[in-house]
C-alpha cells in the first residue's frame, strides 16, 4: 500500500468526524493559552484564549444537534473546562455572562 493509499480523502471523512477533530484542536489550544499546560504560566495567554474560547463555543453550539448527545456532551464538558480555567487565571474575571464564549452558552459557573 502507497503512502498516498493511506492518506483518508477529506470526501470521505464524516462531517462530525472533522467538527470534533476541529474542536478537539481548539480545546487543546485553549487549554495550552489558559495555563493548563505542563508549560504551565509560560505558555499562558488569555488574549488568545479568549479568542480560541469563543470560536470553540460557536462550534460547539452550532454543530451540538448534529452531534449526538454523546459527542456534544464530551465537547459541552470540555468548553466548560477551559472557560472556568480562563475565569480562574485571569486577574480581572469577566463579569458572568460576559467571558469567552458566554454569549453562545450563558454565564458559567
Amino acid at each position: 500500500m502507497s503512502e498516498l493509499d493511506e492518506i483518508r480523502d477529506i470526501a470521505e471523512v464524516p462531517a462530525v468526524e472533522v467538527i470534533n477533530t476541529v474542536a478537539i484542536h481548539l480545546l487543546s489550544a485553549a487549554a495550552v493559552k489558559c495555563g493548563l499546560a505542563e508549560e504551565g504560566d509560560s505558555a499562558t495567554d488569555l488574549d488568545e484564549a479568549r479568542k480560541l474560547i469563543t470560536a470553540l463555543a460557536g462550534l460547539v453550539t452550532a454543530s451540538a444537534p448534529f452531534l449526538g448527545d454523546h459527542h456534544a456532551l464530551a465537547l459541552r464538558d470540555g468548553l466548560r473546562t477551559v472557560q472556568l480555567a480562563f475565569r480562574e487565571a485571569s486577574p480581572f474575571p469577566d463579569e458572568p455572562g460576559k467571558g469567552p464564549g458566554e454569549k453562545y452558552t450563558g454565564p458559567v459557573n
